[in-house]
C-alpha cells in the first residue's frame, strides 16, 4: 500500500477535510492528488450549460499524468462515471442517506416536472456510482445498514469522518449573551432542518437563555418566522469556516443538534472538541458520533419535554456540563482522529487494488 497513489474527487464544500484526509494518507506512503469534481468533468445536467458539452480532455491529462491506482470521490457525479469507464477503481464515499434524501428533494423543492427530471437523471448517475463502485465506504454504521439493502452484493466498510483535534481551540472573536445554547446546522434538507421546530418549546420554557442559530440554506425560510417569534431566539447566518465555527463554539454554553435525519454531523464533532455538552436528537448515525449521559444527551425526535428537560439540567449544572465537555474532547479525539480514519481506509481497500 505504500506505492498507492490515489486521485480525491470531491465537491468544494469538503475540500478541506479532504485535504486533511489526503496530508493524513501522505504520512502512510501514499501519494494522493485532490481536485474538485466537477471542475474536471461535470456535464449534464451542471447548472452551467456550458458544461453540458464539456469533453473529457481534462480529465484524460489527469489520468495519463498522474496515474492513479484508484479513485475517491465523495459524491455520485458524472466524474465519479468517467473514471468508472476508465476501468480504475472507484472508492464511494458516501455521506448521507441519498434516497431519503432524493425522496424528500422531489417532495419538496423539486415538485414540478422539469425539476422532477434532473432528479431522475442524477438518480440514474448515482446509480451507476454505485454500481459500478469496487466499494462503497459509508461514513456510519447506521447509512451501511441502507446500503446493504440497496446493493446487498456490493462490497461496504464503515468510514467515518476524519478531524484533527488540534484545530479546535478557544478562540475569541464572538460576544453572545449568556446563558445560550447554540445550534449549527444547515437547512439543504427538509427531513433535517423541520426538527429544529422541536426546540421552541425549550426556547420557551427557558426565556433567560438565549438561542443562536448558525447555518443557511433554501429551507430556512420554513422554520425562521415561526423561531423568530421569540426574543430569545436569533438566527446569525453562516459564518467563515472553520475560523467563525470556532469562534461561535467557543463562546456558546450549549450546543444542541435538533435534526430529523443525520448521517455523520461534523458540527457534532467539532462542537464536543471545543468541549461543550452535546443535547442531540437521537436519529440515523448521531449516537455513533456521542455518548449518551457521558458526552451529552440522546433526545428522541419530535420529544419537545426531553429537550426542556436536558437543557434546562445543562443550563443550571456548570459542573455537569464541564465534565461531559471535557469528556466529549475525549471521545472525539480517540476515535475520530485522521490518523485512525485513513489507517481504516486502507485497511478496507487494500486487497481491491490490482
Amino acid at each position: 500500500m505504500t506505492k498507492l497513489k490515489l486521485l480525491i474527487g470531491g465537491s468544494p464544500s469538503k475540500f478541506f477535510h479532504l485535504k486533511e484526509f489526503g496530508e493524513e494518507l501522505k504520512k502512510f506512503g501514499v501519494e494522493y492528488k485532490l481536485v474538485i469534481d466537477t471542475d474536471i468533468y461535470s456535464g449534464f445536467p451542471s447548472r452551467r450549460v456550458t458544461d453540458w458539452f464539456q469533453n473529457k480532455n481534462d480529465f484524460r491529462k489527469l489520468r495519463d499524468g498522474f496515474k492513479p491506482d484508484a479513485v475517491f470521490v465523495d459524491r455520485q457525479t458524472n466524474f465519479g462515471l468517467v473514471v468508472l469507464r476508465s476501468n480504475i477503481p472507484l472508492f464511494v464515499h458516501l455521506r448521507g442517506d441519498y434516497w431519503s434524501e432524493s425522496k424528500m428533494a422531489k417532495d419538496t423543492l423539486y415538485k414540478y416536472p422539469p425539476k422532477r427530471q434532473i432528479i431522475w437523471i442524477k438518480e440514474r448517475i448515482a446509480d451507476k456510482c454505485f454500481q459500478g463502485a469496487t466499494i462503497i465506504l459509508p461514513i456510519c454504521k447506521y447509512l451501511e445498514t441502507i446500503v446493504k439493502n440497496q446493493y446487498p452484493e456490493k462490497p461496504t466498510e464503515v468510514l467515518y469522518q476524519g478531524i484533527n483535534p488540534s484545530n479546535w481551540y478557544y478562540q475569541e472573536g464572538i460576544e453572545l449573551k449568556h446563558p445560550c445554547v447554540g445550534l449549527l446546522q444547515s437547512a439543504i434538507i427538509w427531513g433535517k432542518t423541520q426538527e429544529m421546530l422541536a426546540i421552541t418549546k425549550a426556547i420557551e420554557s427557558l426565556p433567560h437563555v438565549m438561542f443562536y442559530w448558525v447555518g443557511d440554506g433554501p429551507y430556512k425560510d420554513n422554520v425562521l418566522p415561526i423561531l423568530n417569534k421569540y426574543k430569545n431566539f436569533k438566527w446569525l447566518g453562516p459564518l467563515q469556516y472553520p475560523d467563525g465555527v470556532r469562534k461561535f463554539l467557543s463562546e456558546i454554553d450549549v450546543y444542541a443538534l435538533a435534526s430529523g435525519i443525520d448521517m455523520s454531523p461534523l458540527t457534532l464533532q467539532e462542537a464536543q472538541l471545543m468541549k461543550k455538552p452535546v443535547v442531540a436528537t437521537n436519529v440515523g448515525g448521531i449516537p455513533e458520533l456521542m455518548q449518551d449521559k457521558v458526552t451529552g444527551f440522546l433526545v428522541e425526535k419530535g420529544d419537545a419535554k426531553k429537550w426542556v428537560e436536558n437543557l434546562t439540567l445543562l443550563i443550571h449544572d456548570e459542573k455537569k456540563a464541564k465534565q461531559m465537555g471535557m469528556e466529549g474532547r475525549k471521545f472525539i479525539e480517540n476515535n475520530f482522529n485522521w490518523s485512525k480514519i485513513a489507517d481504516d481506509f486502507l485497511r478496507a481497500t487494500k486487497s481491491l487494488i490490482n
